[in-house]
């Protein structure tokens, strides 16, 4: 037999054992150090990137002189250089119409007759009326002439013979006043002729052969005809009050049309209205043009493009730098020190996507584009690098910066954990 104790291994002794605890428990000693000292670290860091947040971070536009011209560019009613709707001088029904829609008439050319049965029967009368007042007339002045030539004789009286004056007279008016009844009938018997007021084109037919018409245009007849002259036309554009006084008779336009997409029409202003209405802001501009094969329609609509010269004064920012609020309008600038300034201005005129300032701001400012709600004057704030195409926008960057002490918190935890699962709780 053999001894087993003489083969065992020997117990291990007690400085080894006290040796070895220590050294593990410096481990997780420094190892909790570390994992302290780097969260302090990335405290620190996360405060300070807080109150570098905390600074809004805007972009700004340098304020320049415009220097280049522009086209004011607004919308237009085209209308035939004369137009005249015309109505029925007297009733009666349509006997015939001559020219239809689209038919170039001259001066005086026969568009319809009306025949007026009424009107026939009245000037007959009249006729009648005359012819008995003139025999009156004549029975009268012979009855006179006898009594003017007794009166000397004493056969008669001169009270009576001074009657029978009057009386003749009278009658005398009575002709003169039957006359100009049976004239005027012979002219509204004209009427019954509808005639081209001027040479153009008939652009409406509202009648038709024994439609009943009603003279006048009280509200109870309506236009039979309308004649429009479109060999020029006239072209109406309300221009607004700021860019009125740029807009002078003489100047010219250019005039787009749907109907004739890539072409381009002159026209000249002849005039204005001189006055700016009090509803719309704006004054009546009156322009004129040819119209050579008539080939524009009246009432068309266009596009009227006038070409404003560039004012030195005048300064340009973007629109979405404009602030309107209870302080009125206002842009936000960016001072020297880097703080913001509120600044009231005027606008001179509003090219849609800019706009000419008038007064308020000097060239070299620097304006804030879009300013953030709960800026005030003297906050701090930081400006945004321009970035080149390609390059992440600013948006992108503070994006970054925002999720950085996050992610590095993240790192530095797992790293202190990083083979001790027991401190991922620290």
């Amino acid at each position: 037999m053999h001894d087993s104790t003489a083969h065992s291994p020997a117990p291990p002794s007690r400085n080894r054992l006290r040796w070895t605890g220590l050294a593990f428990g410096a481990v997780l000693i420094a190892i909790v150090v570390a994992g302290v000292a780097a969260r302090e670290s990335d405290a620190r860091r996360l405060e300070r990137w807080t109150s570098a947040q905390a600074v809004p971070t805007v972009r700004v536009s340098t304020v320049q002189p415009r220097a280049a011209a522009s086209t004011l560019a607004l919308p237009g009613r085209i209308e035939a250089f004369a137009r005249a709707p015309i109505y029925a001088r007297v009733s009666g029904y349509l006997k015939s119409w001559r020219a239809d829609i689209g038919t170039h008439v001259k001066a005086g050319q026969l568009l319809a007759v009306i025949e007026t049965p009424d009107l026939a029967a009245q000037l007959v009368q009249a006729q009648a009326d005359l012819t008995s007042a003139r025999a009156n007339a004549a029975l009268a002045a012979k009855t006179a002439r006898r009594w003017e030539s007794l009166v000397g004789s004493g056969l008669v009286s001169r009270q009576d013979t001074d009657q029978k004056i009057s009386d003749l007279a009278a009658k005398t008016a009575a002709v003169k006043a039957a006359a100009a009844n049976v004239e005027r009938l012979q002219a509204m018997k004209r009427y019954a002729r509808i005639l081209a007021p001027f040479d153009g084109v008939v652009t409406a037919r509202n009648t038709d052969v024994g439609q009943l018409i009603n003279a006048g245009d009280n509200g109870q007849g309506r236009e039979l005809f309308v004649v429009s002259d479109v060999r020029r036309l006239r072209v109406y554009v309300q221009v607004p009050q700021t860019d009125a006084p740029a807009i002078m008779p003489g100047a010219r336009a250019i005039l787009s049309v749907p109907g004739f997409p890539g072409r381009r029409f002159t026209a000249g202003v002849e005039a204005a209205a001189g006055a700016i209405s009090a509803s719309s802001g704006s004054t009546l501009v009156q322009l004129v043009m040819d119209n050579p094969g008539e080939q524009m329609l009246p009432g068309s609509f266009a596009t009227v493009s006038f070409h404003l010269a560039a004012s030195r004064a005048a300064l340009q920012v973007p629109a979405d730098a404009l602030v309107f609020d209870r302080h009125g309008l206002r842009v936000a600038l960016v001072g020297r020190d880097d703080r913001v300034l509120f600044r009231r201005v005027s606008i001179a005129h509003d090219d849609g996507d800019s706009v000419q300032i008038g007064s308020g701001l000097a060239a070299g400012d620097r304006v804030i584009d879009s300013p953030p709600d709960g800026l005030f004057d003297g906050d701090p704030v930081r400006i945004a690098a321009r970035h080149e195409p390609g390059e992440p926008s600013a948006e992108r960057a503070t994006d970054a910066r925002a999720t950085a002490p996050a992610q590095s918190a993240l790192h530095v935890g797992a790293s202190t954990c990083a083979g001790s699962p027991c401190h991922r709780g620290l």
